[in-house]
């Protein structure tokens, strides 16, 4: 079976869903491999690394994808991509699904099988296969990264014979995967950290990486997570309530660290222009929602700017791109793991299970038809043309990974 990996053409895009440790893999299964021409440049990763590990190299993305029965790829296939693309052949990328359903509807017409990596259930199972844990962990560090960049002191308290310099204070909001990595690079930079979330279960796991937990509403908290783990949209009188205990907090914070996103909806604002306007001189929020819409009501979505007071608000999208060749090499590894398991030896091909409740949790369109409910929902909600789902992912049988947030 041939597995095509195309180049990205998403501005800004320098990753590439493949690495040499998963061709290699790929081809100890029996498959052949064939990788874009230039399409692991922004990753460091060379035509001849590609060839020397066994794929083979095309010249552009029709010969690329050409016969191939599975297609990896970073992001969703363009409009012009999904014209080249065959009806079975199968797409597994992060689609978009909830965000732009439409973009769905028009791949279910090329008669695609896809796979929205991004919807993968949070069970046990799953870990390994999770693109938004993998590449969110590497978000949270480069955000800690390029807040130290911005920052115009030290981050770590330091004891001269010139006299003493005080630790950075740094505040994170949102302690899912990329929050909790972001509270441990600033912890190994130095900095003071305390941290919120909505989920209550998050309290222990800030305290164990060193930080301050900063509540809310413990009794609102108590139901503040849904059962796959992603956190559930508060009521209004909660966020009152946080706005104001983060508008306490701010003023005496160096670094804000924004990471607070709900699947398929605009990101919630936290930060407010007057919480802004009550920052120090010099102090550095980034906004790892900003292609959400952001987290603070002055992120601009693509720059970074600086306020009239002196607050500089980092609003840079894709920070895993900024991280490439690990973030390619971690994308890749997620999904072999999604698809090995369904390789069938004695075919030589990929036979999905449809009980199974990864493939249930991602398949997004087959056969020219959505089939996941809540794509089919989203786009209903979007104005599309509503087509019947196939059944609902079920993973309550299977036990989940507590400590992954949204």
């Amino acid at each position: 079976m041939k597995i095509a990996m195309p180049k990205e053409r998403s501005p800004g895009e320098n990753r590439v869903a493949a690495s040499i440790e998963v061709i290699g893999k790929l081809i100890n299964l029996g498959c052949d491999v064939v990788v874009e021409s230039g399409a692991g440049d922004g990753a460091s990763i060379s035509d001849d690394a590609f060839k020397a590990a066994g794929a083979s190299i095309a010249k552009d993305f029709a010969a690329t994808v050409k016969d191939a029965g599975m297609i990896w790829k970073i992001t969703a296939p363009n409009k012009t991509e999904t014209a080249k693309l065959s009806r079975g052949q199968v797409v597994c990328a992060s689609l978009g699904a909830l965000i732009d359903p439409k973009a769905i509807e028009e791949l279910s017409k090329s008669g695609v099988t896809a796979f929205a990596m991004e919807l993968m259930p949070r069970i046990s199972r799953a870990q390994s296969m999770d693109i938004l844990s993998s590449q969110a962990n590497l978000a949270g560090y480069k955000a800690v990264l390029n807040a130290a960049e911005l920052y115009g002191r030290a981050m770590p308290m330091m004891m001269t014979a010139a006299g003493t310099v005080p630790p950075a204070r740094a505040f994170v909001m949102g302690v899912g995967v990329a929050g909790l990595q972001a509270i441990a690079t600033a912890k190994r930079l130095g900095a003071a950290v305390s941290a919120t979330d909505v989920r209550p279960a998050t309290k222990e796991q800030v305290a164990s990486l060193g930080g301050k937990f900063l509540e809310v509403d413990p009794e609102m908290e108590k139901e503040a997570e849904t059962e796959g783990g992603y956190a559930k949209e508060m009521p209004p009188e909660y966020f009152e309530k946080q706005k104001q205990k983060v508008r306490e907090h701010l003023p005496k914070q160096d670094i804000v660290v924004t990471t607070a996103l709900i699947p398929g909806r605009p990101a919630p604002k936290l930060i407010t222009k007057d919480m802004v306007e009550s920052m120090k001189n010099g102090s550095v929020i980034v906004d790892m929602a900003a292609e959400a819409g952001g987290n603070c009501e002055l992120t601009k979505p693509g720059e970074v700017t600086t306020t009239k007071n002196g607050v500089i608000i980092d609003g840079r999208v894709n920070l895993p791109s900024m991280l490439a060749e690990t973030a390619s090499a971690l994308f890749a590894k997620n999904l072999f793991n999604f698809v090995s398991p369904h390789f069938d030896k004695e075919k030589g091909t990929f036979v999905f299970k449809d009980d199974d409740a990864t493939v249930e949790g991602t398949l997004v369109c087959k056969d020219g038809k959505i089939a996941n409910e809540r794509v089919s929902e989203a786009l209903s909600n979007a104005g599309g043309s509503k087509k019947a789902p196939a059944k609902k992912a079920d993973a309550k049988s299977e036990t989940k990974d507590s400590k992954k947030g949204a």
